[in-house]
């Protein structure tokens, strides 16, 4: 698992604010559930959290065979070159939108940056918006897919691989989508404090 670092938050970089499920103000500061220090994980998930602290990844490492098999899941999308690295942050960033989840956009807003997207990029991302017509192409279609539970129109789909995606792209953009799910859930549930720079609202 060496390599399969996605966020990394540095000191200055950590908020310490609460995870607000759908936008919902907590004055709590602590998670719910668990929370493992990298001083007490083991294997693969040691060597994750030694490279990247962060609370979502010290959280969900209390189930390290879950934690390895998502951090490999997470690693998988956007290598194939079916969507670039930046393409799957968009994705990811409208997922997160969908999904309410203000540490996944918090984050991805982060990573997404390091992949070229800029901040203001990163925010019409999360509205569904582009400038590129590549890119709102993926957006339309991630949209639907979120919108109609995968059950997208033939228009729908032709429209996607008329603006150079394949099978394998809309394999990744719900994969992309299926990560969001379950990081928006677990961070709901867990009331995750944000360790990311403040993002704002759409």
């Amino acid at each position: 698992m060496r390599g399969a670092v996605l966020f990394v938050a540095t000191d200055e970089s950590r908020t310490n604010t609460r995870t607000p499920p759908l936008r919902l103000a907590s004055t709590a500061s602590m998670p719910r559930l668990a929370l493992v220090e990298p001083k007490d994980a083991t294997g693969d998930a040691a060597r994750i959290l030694a490279s990247a602290p962060i609370n979502i990844y010290k959280g969900i490492a209390a189930d390290p065979e879950v934690f390895t098999t998502f951090i490999a899941f997470m690693r998988s999308i956007g290598t194939s070159g079916a969507i670039t690295k930046a393409e799957k942050e968009l994705v990811m960033l409208l997922a997160a939108e969908d999904r309410h989840c203000a540490y996944c956009v918090a984050a991805h807003t982060r990573v997404a940056a390091g992949a070229g997207i800029d901040a203001g990029r990163a925010l019409d991302a999360r509205r569904a918006k582009a400038s590129a017509p590549k890119e709102q192409a993926l957006l339309d279609f991630t949209k639907a897919v979120m919108a109609k539970n995968g059950c997208v129109s033939d228009a729908e789909l032709a429209a996607f691989r008329a603006a150079g995606f394949d099978d394998r792209a809309a394999i990744e953009v719900v994969a992309a989508i299926t990560a969001m799910t379950f990081t928006a859930l677990y961070n709901h549930v867990n009331e995750t404090v944000v360790d990311f720079p403040a993002v704002p609202a759409v």
